[in-house]
């Protein structure tokens, strides 16, 4: 017998965990401002990439004492740039919980080969924070983008640490509360929280970085992209939007048009509203369903954006196959794209719960889910 299908069906689809949804108001249209066919060193050009740096420190509460830099390569670029210009200074601490974070070790490890003491968590879990050795340059994940687990705060981070602190924020920025003060280098992606394009990084450094940048310099040779200094100081240009190579002026705009939006719904807080209120969506639907549960045990880790949940019922003997075929079911009727697990995690579903998401179309999806799991396992029960 067929399984009757939900009424309501979300008005947006898009649940990818990157690149995210667009901004609900996004035209393309909204791009006609866009400097297309100009230098980026033209006036105008330095105009946009100023303000897209301006715009960005008002919105997170970035110090203005931090520098804020547009650079290439997209959040990995800019975790790269940090980590190849700063680490080997001193030891170093390597703290992962899923995929991103286990991919910046192979680099320090394998690339940089520095002895580094790796901290590992299995997927939905986080690694003990209170044993983080702070003497040591320390770098982490702030939001598990594949593993949906976060750290809850920065209160294991001293305020008088020894080393730097260099976190990757690109699934946390804007949808989350960063403690800037314990934190030297914060980097993240445009195609995440805001949903913009692809392909542009930001790195935000702390003056305790800076003067690492301009009293080490690493032993290894130093590629021109991953350039921030020049004659021992610090190129300043690139923190004031003159970019070490070519940005795309539409995805500038793009940017620039989202961060407008940040604005129209209250800034930091009502961006953090907006995606708390999608991750509730879900936690009422999971406490309502036996057969479905959240990666992450412990509610304090678990994030707001990547939502990643697994699958407990027991009449479900691959999990991987299942999965994928509830993704898929979803996919075909057009309500739910791209909410696999990553590739690399465990079998599960993954739903963006970033700001850019309606809380509306969240609710819609989940008589979805439900539908889709009993179509599911009906054609288990059927195959046997």
């Amino acid at each position: 017998m067929a399984i009757a299908q939900p009424a309501a069906r979300p008005a947006n689809p898009r649940f990818s965990s990157g690149p995210c949804a667009k901004i609900p108001t996004f035209t393309l249209d909204a791009l006609a401002d866009a400097p297309l066919g100009r230098s980026h060193r033209a006036k105008i050009g330095k105009a946009k990439l100023k303000a897209a740096i301006e715009e960005t420190r008002a919105i997170l509460g970035v110090p203005a004492d931090y520098r804020i830099g547009i650079v290439p390569a997209s959040d990995t670029g800019a975790m790269e740039m940090a980590m190849w210009s700063m680490l080997g200074a001193r030891p170093v601490e390597m703290l992962a919980w899923e995929s991103f974070g286990e991919g910046w070790v192979t680099d320090v490890v394998k690339q940089l080969k520095l002895d580094a003491v790796v901290k590992k968590a299995d997927y939905g879990q986080i690694v003990d924070l209170a044993s983080v050795d702070f003497s040591k340059d320390v770098v982490f994940t702030w939001n598990g983008t594949t593993s949906g687990v976060r750290v809850p705060n920065a209160d294991w981070v001293p305020a008088d640490r020894e080393g730097l602190a260099i976190c990757d924020a690109t699934s946390a920025a804007f949808a989350m509360d960063l403690d800037w003060a314990k934190l030297d280098v914060v980097t993240y992606s445009w195609q995440k929280v805001l949903g913009g394009e692809a392909a542009h990084g930001m790195l935000i450094l702390s003056p305790r970085a800076v003067e690492r940048l301009e009293s080490y310099t690493p032993a290894w040779p130093m590629p021109k992209i991953f350039r921030m200094t020049k004659g021992g100081k610090l190129n300043e240009g690139i923190f004031v939007g003159e970019t070490i190579n070519t940005p795309s002026m539409l995805a500038v705009e793009d940017y620039l048009v989202a961060l407008d939006w940040a604005k129209s719904v209250g800034g930091l807080k009502g961006l953090i509203g907006r995606a708390d209120a999608n991750t509730a969506a879900v936690a009422a639907f999971v406490a309502a369903h036996d057969w479905i549960d959240f990666l992450a045990d412990d509610p304090a880790i678990r994030s707001n954006t990547s939502v990643c949940l697994k699958f407990t019922d027991p009449r479900i003997t691959d999990g991987a196959a299942f999965a994928k075929a509830v993704a898929a079911r979803l996919e075909a009727e057009g309500v739910a794209l791209d909410i696999g697990a990553y590739r690399d995690a465990p079998a599960g579903l993954r739903i963006w719960c970033g700001s850019t998401v309606e809380t509306a179309d969240v609710e819609a999806l989940m008589p979805w889910l439900n539908w889709a799991f009993e179509a599911e396992i009906a054609a288990l029960a059927q195959a046997e």
